[in-house]
């Protein structure tokens, strides 16, 4: 059996997150932590930037090549960060 006081911690967290109205910032999180593990290394490694504001991950690259290969990927992309954060989080991606 778990230890209440993790339930408990949890409980907290959750009450936290949803006064902030950040109800869906660990799922977020797992969808910037998800993104090498998604696209892997190479094109992780040539990802200048990665932001998620409003269900919208902005995704930017340092090679017009892999801006094309990712925006002809982006629906298996969008499926499997939506999928690695357990819900539909993601609405849109868009890749610079």
């Amino acid at each position: 059996m778990g230890d209440p006081n993790m339930n408990m911690l949890g409980d907290l967290i959750r009450a936290f997150y949803h006064e902030k109205n950040r109800d869906n910032a660990l799922a977020e999180q797992k969808i910037l932590d998800s993104w090498e593990d998604v696209v892997g290394s190479f094109i992780a490694s040539h990802t200048v930037k990665t932001s998620l504001t409003n269900g919208v991950l902005y995704v930017k690259v340092d090679a017009d090549s892999l801006r094309n290969e990712l925006i002809f990927s982006k629906s298996v992309i969008f499926e499997k960060l939506n999928n690695c954060a357990g819900s539909e989080i993601l609405k849109d991606i868009i890749i610079r």
